[in-house]
Order: C-alpha cells, then sequence, then structure tokens
C-alpha cells in the first residue's frame, strides 16, 4: 500500500458549469459539486478552507481553471494545475465524480506534479503579448485578402512592389478606392525605390477593378488602420510592463535572429525568473523544443519533439529560421551542419533548442552573449577537419603533407 502523503487534501474536476469537488481527509472521501459563478466560488472555498485542506489538484481544462486559480489563490493552500496526460484514469467506467476521485487519489499519494503557472502580473503579461500576437496574425491575414481582391481585379501590384502595404502600395489603393483607374497617375504614386520601377508599375496597375472590389478594399484597409491602432495600444501597454525585464531584453537581444518582439514573447511565457526550470534542458522540455524520448525492447523509436508551450515555441521557430540566415555567426553554421544531414525542419528546431538555451545562461548567470564564431566546430575536432581535408585531397591525385603555421605566421 502506497504511503499517503497529504492527509487532508482535494481535488477539482472542472467544467464550464459545474466542478466536482472529492476532498480526503482522515474520515475518509466526501464529494460536492458546485456551480462556477463567482459566489459559488467563493463557497467553494470556503468548503475547503472548513475542511483543512492543504493541496488542490485540478485537470488544466481549457480556461475553465483559471476562474477557480484566481479564487483559490492566496489562501494558504498548494494549487496543482496539472496536464490532462499524467491524470488519466484507467479504462473502464467513467464518470465526473469518478474522475475526481482518481485525481484525489493520485495527490493523497504524491503522484502528481503541477504546472508552470505564474504569478497574476506574469499571466496578464502573457495576455497581452498573446493578444497582440494575435491581431499581428490577423493583420497578415487581412493583407493577403487584399491581395486576392487585387488579383481578381487584373491588378497585378504584388508582382512589382514588395510590400503591398508599404507607404506606395497604400497610396495606391486609397487611390484605387476613391476611383481612380488611370496606371500612369497611379503609378505617379510611388516612393522611394518604387519609382525606379514606374513604367512596369504602370503595366501591373492597368486592371479591371468594379465597384464591389473598391467596396471590399475600402472595408479592407479601414480594418488594417483600426487594427494597426489596436496594435500599437498594445505595444505601449506591453512596454510599460516589460520595464522590469529591459536589462534581459536587451541581453537577449544581441542573439542572432532574436529581436525586441521575439525576446518579448518569451519573457512573457517563461518569466526572467530562471528558479522554476532547474537546469537548461528542464526548459527546453516545457518549451517543446527537445527530441522526444522513445524506447522499446532496446531500440529507439520516434525522436519527435513533445508538445509543450506552443506561443514560446514559435517565437523561438521564428528566431531560428532568422539566425539560419545570417552571416559568419554559429547558429548559422549550426543551421548548414545539421540540414545537410536531417533537413531543414530538424535544423531549425535544433537551432530553436539552442537560442533557448542561450537565454537561459544569460538570465541565470546575468551575462552577455558571446560568438563563437562560423567555424567554432571545426576549432573543436582540428584533426578530423585535417584528414578529411586530406583525404579528399588525395581522391583527386594529389600527395599532400601538412605542418603548422608558427605563431608569427598565424598572427600575420
Amino acid at each position: 500500500m502506497m504511503e499517503v502523503l497529504y492527509e487532508r487534501c482535494c481535488a477539482l474536476d472542472v467544467h464550464k458549469k459545474t466542478v466536482i469537488v472529492c476532498v480526503a481527509t482522515r474520515d475518509g472521501k466526501q464529494t460536492r459539486t458546485f456551480a462556477t459563478m463567482t459566489s459559488d466560488l467563493l463557497e467553494l472555498a470556503d468548503y475547503l478552507v472548513s475542511k483543512g485542506c492543504t493541496h488542490v489538484a485540478m485537470e488544466s481544462t481549457g480556461v475553465y481553471w483559471k476562474p477557480i486559480y484566481n479564487i483559490l489563490d492566496g489562501l494558504g493552500m498548494e494549487l496543482l494545475v496539472v496536464n490532462a496526460r499524467d491524470i488519466k484514469a484507467v479504462p473502464g467506467r467513467k464518470t465526473d465524480v469518478k474522475d475526481a476521485e482518481w485525481i484525489c487519489d493520485l495527490l493523497r499519494h504524491g503522484l502528481l506534479r503541477g504546472s508552470f503557472i505564474p504569478d497574476r502580473s506574469q499571466r496578464e503579461l502573457r495576455e497581452l503579448v498573446r493578444y497582440r500576437k494575435g491581431l499581428v496574425q490577423e493583420r497578415s491575414r487581412e493583407v493577403n485578402r487584399i491581395q486576392k481582391v487585387l488579383e481578381g481585379a487584373n491588378i497585378k501590384l504584388g508582382d512589382v512592389a514588395t510590400n503591398v502595404m508599404g507607404k506606395s502600395g497604400q497610396a495606391i489603393l486609397e487611390a484605387l478606392v476613391q476611383g481612380n483607374t488611370d496606371p500612369e497617375s497611379l503609378a505617379g504614386l510611388a516612393k522611394g525605390k518604387l519609382r525606379r520601377k514606374n513604367e512596369q508599375l504602370a503595366r501591373a496597375l492597368q486592371g479591371l477593378i468594379g465597384p464591389h472590389q473598391r467596396m471590399m478594399l475600402s472595408t479592407q484597409l479601414g480594418h488594417i488602420r483600426f487594427l494597426d491602432g489596436q496594435i500599437e495600444r498594445l505595444n505601449r501597454e506591453v512596454e510599460e510592463r516589460m520595464r522590469p525585464f529591459e536589462e534581459a531584453i536587451e541581453a537577449i537581444d544581441a542573439i542572432p535572429g532574436v529581436g525586441r518582439r521575439i525576446a518579448e514573447e518569451v519573457l512573457a511565457e517563461t518569466g526572467a525568473d530562471m528558479a522554476q526550470f532547474p537546469t537548461a534542458a528542464h526548459l527546453a522540455s516545457w518549451v517543446g523544443v527537445c527530441p522526444g524520448n522513445n524506447e522499446s525492447a532496446g531500440k529507439r523509436k520516434s525522436g519527435r519533439a513533445r508538445k509543450g508551450n506552443p506561443h514560446a515555441r514559435q517565437a523561438l521557430v521564428e528566431a531560428a529560421q532568422s539566425a539560419a540566415h545570417t552571416k559568419d555567426t554559429y547558429l548559422s553554421s549550426q543551421y548548414h551542419r545539421i540540414a545537410a544531414r536531417r533537413g531543414n525542419k530538424r535544423a531549425i528546431v535544433a537551432v530553436a533548442h539552442t537560442i533557448l538555451t542561450i537565454m537561459y545562461h544569460i538570465l541565470t548567470e546575468r551575462t552577455t552573449y558571446r560568438e563563437l564564431g562560423p567555424d567554432h566546430f571545426d576549432k573543436l575536432n582540428q584533426d578530423a577537419v585535417a584528414r578529411r581535408a586530406i583525404k579528399k585531397l588525395e581522391t583527386l591525385g594529389y600527395k599532400v603533407t601538412i605542418e603548422p603555421l608558427s605563431t608569427l605566421e598565424c598572427s600575420a
């Protein structure tokens, strides 16, 4: 029989409208059902306090755990929000009451581990950053819709202008909405480098735009202006809340491929205090940018990365894709070295893992980024590199002898 670690604990089976509560004490188990309105949750909190519960566990069901967590936080109980994968009951008869009792049994014997739940200010910052990212993605989708409307009107602005929503593109689109269809007149609205393509632009702007397409463009441009205003408002709020992390952002920003926006998105998910992650490997596993472990009968099977924090993972993958295109950097060298053997996708995830590891050490050791250089891997094993080079030359019919340069020649 397993040892009971927590004599007074509680498990919650959370749903949208109801919460099934199973409280375990020395006298046995008691099960009650509460509604999820705030007044009902306050009653739930009083009930748990009256029972002397020291630990409470609940499944991380969508967003339905958040109202309960907000009420119970700060009452002196240890709250565990547990991944559904870790508390799945054995197959058989399943009811809400049995689910609550099963979670309670696991909790009593110390078989559950809680997910990382940051404090309230960090959770609010997360919501702001995630919402801003959603608006940025919506803006990109709206720009794609504009491009579709232009294609349907035989206007090939995207073939000439790199950015349809740049200053030149917006001026041309506004003119189209106002009813101007003269290609030469529209091309004359171009600014900057796009003026050099005036003849191509005039040809691209010769189309067949109808009243309904003008109406659609007007609506879409208005939506983009609205989104721009909302994104700017969120930028100001995020910038204000990120002030305590300014030093960390500047340090992380030095990593190739990582800009301020990426740094904000990652820090919003992980926080600047790495105390909750014992090692960089734990952090990589939590984010989901490390190979999975899947071994049976001595054979390693799929190493597919586990599901982690999708928001931090997406930000790191974007940073890795940018880092892969930098010149003369360690991260770029790592990408090309792995991509040649394992393919582009695995190489990107490996670089994302490296970037996260660098972030971890920067934040824990209060240090700065140090570039290792593109020849770092060659320097690690110079003899092997030399042997491969000699062997390749010998296959071409050359006799090769090598000798090291003197210190004076190397410095020259």
